[in-house]
């Protein structure tokens, strides 16, 4: 079996249970696993290969839990640039209605090679429209051809605007066809061994878009197959009136009442999840894909993240899609959550509490801030959160046994100067966000010297840029 050896890394944070951040320390592969973990004179010296990881901090690979890669190509539409959810939707709707197959395979690698080049080994995909013989096997297949670790789910939207859902009924689908193309993804593709390459999930797009049957019978085809459910919950204030006007109750409720609560479930965004609601995902293990840029972007809000954590809620990060972030680097997204819930806490009116001597004072906002989420709390959400979250106890963090997906990044750049030397780990979030220098997914190198090895980045992107060129045009042309 080929070996690999990760030999003398400045820093190895694992994010173990234990959190241990080792110094001059390397990392032996085995094949797809990793063998052992320790200072670098008591490990092997030689490998098959060798990466020389002086001045490197490494670190599990990334895991992002929510994404719509096919949205790379409509990045910044300037018709969509300054709305909220529900118009941003109702305007990229009629675009997305010309995707092809090619579009779909083409999109998800240039989105895939964003990920990878910041460190990123595993992400979800939520593609929920499927025109023009679009399928979800496209974003499979494109997956396995650039190497990302991948959970593709199987989206769907029911519900046109003639029945008083949002999207327009050219491109909903007819539920019954959805539920069997879902079994025949499962089917096909999930696997559920140890290091498992390709998971499917079912994911309903949204409660503005499908029915309350094929939220009930969604849920039934997934619990009957072992895979997970996913759909965007509460995400910003039309999302809740909708759900008062429509269903009488809150977003948390509608899930309780449909099934879709569990440790089998994860929800996209929930920023505007209330106390009642975290705690039943609190007490159900029901998971959250919090995606700070993207609810920035859309004016979403604040998602009550710490409240999440400390009630025991697995949370996640997402970088969601390219056109409501327009970006898909997940140090970045690791980044905002720590800068937006610093502000968010500082918004909060002052506290008064009791001192260590036994006096009253008062905390602003600002006094709390700091400590809403520290760099390591944000890594955390990015590695071992999203693990949790997706269902994959084999990554998340490095240990004798688990996957070798592992992110290096290179001390030495402008973006680390001044800032490694004193913390590497925090300087990955609080100094300018770095591209990863290797990038290894299951063993295999992907990204060696922050250039990708597995796909042609250039001719890619070329061509990416084509078809996003076409896409917009022929919607224009329909209009």
């Amino acid at each position: 079996m080929p070996t690999l050896l990760i030999r003398n890394a400045a820093c190895v944070a694992t994010f173990d249970d234990a959190r241990r951040e080792l110094a001059d320390a390397s990392v032996f592969v085995r094949d797809h696993r990793i063998e052992a973990i320790g200072a670098a004179a008591e490990l092997p010296q030689t490998a098959d290969e060798v990466i020389d990881a002086r001045a490197h901090l490494v670190m599990p690979g990334l895991v992002n839990t929510h994404h719509h890669m096919v949205q790379s190509l409509t990045r910044a539409i300037p018709g969509v640039q300054d709305a909220e959810l529900f118009a941003w939707l109702r305007g990229l709707y009629p675009i997305w209605a010309g995707l092809t197959p090619e579009m779909v395979r083409v999109s998800t690698q240039v989105a895939m090679a964003e990920l990878l080049l910041s460190g990123c080994t595993t992400s979800s995909d939520h593609l929920y429209i499927y025109p023009n013989g679009v399928r979800l096997d496209d974003s499979i297949e494109a997956a396995q051809e650039i190497g990302m670790r991948f959970v593709a789910t199987r989206g769907s939207m029911s519900v046109g605007q003639s029945q008083g859902g949002l999207p327009p009924d050219r491109v909903v689908e007819n539920e019954a066809f959805i539920l069997k193309d879902t079994q025949r993804l499962i089917e096909t593709y999930h696997d559920t061994s140890h290091g498992a390459m390709v998971n499917v999930a079912v994911a309903p797009c949204s409660p503005f878009s499908v029915s309350r049957a094929l939220m009930r019978e969604s849920a039934a085809l997934a619990r009957a197959h072992g895979v997970r459910l996913h759909t965007h919950l509460a995400e910003n204030d039309h999302d809740l009136a909708y759900s008062r006007e429509k269903f009488n109750c809150t977003p948390t409720e509608y899930a309780q009442d449909l099934g879709w609560l569990g440790d089998d479930v994860w929800h996209a965004h929930c920023v505007k999840l209330d106390d009642a609601g975290i705690s039943l995902f609190a007490a159900t293990r029901t998971g959250v894909a919090h995606c700070p840029c993207s609810n920035m972007r859309l004016a979403s809000g604040i998602a009550p993240v710490r409240r999440m954590l400390d009630a025991g809620v697995p949370v996640g990060l997402g970088v969601d899609g390219s056109a409501s972030n327009d970006a898909a680097h997940l140090v970045n997204e690791a980044r905002q959550a720590l800068l937006l819930a610093r502000v968010g806490r500082a918004l909060a009116p002052p506290e008064t509490r009791t001192a260590p001597n036994g006096g009253r004072r008062t905390f602003f906002g600002c006094d709390l801030g700091p400590a809403e989420m520290t760099a390591r709390d944000a890594l955390a959400l990015a590695t071992r959160g999203g693990a949790q979250v997706l269902g994959r106890p084999d990554i998340g963090h490095l240990a004798p046994g688990l996957c070798a997906d592992l992110a290096l990044f290179d001390l030495r750049t402008l973006a680390f100067a001044g800032g490694a030397v004193h913390d590497p780990v925090g300087a990955l979030l609080l100094c300018a966000s770095p591209q990863a220098a290797y990038t290894i997914v299951n063993g295999r190198v992907v990204v060696r010297e922050g250039r990708l090895t597995t796909v042609d980045l250039g001719p890619l992107v070329e061509r990416h840029n084509r078809l996003a060129v076409a896409l917009a045009r022929a919607a224009a042309g329909a209009t």
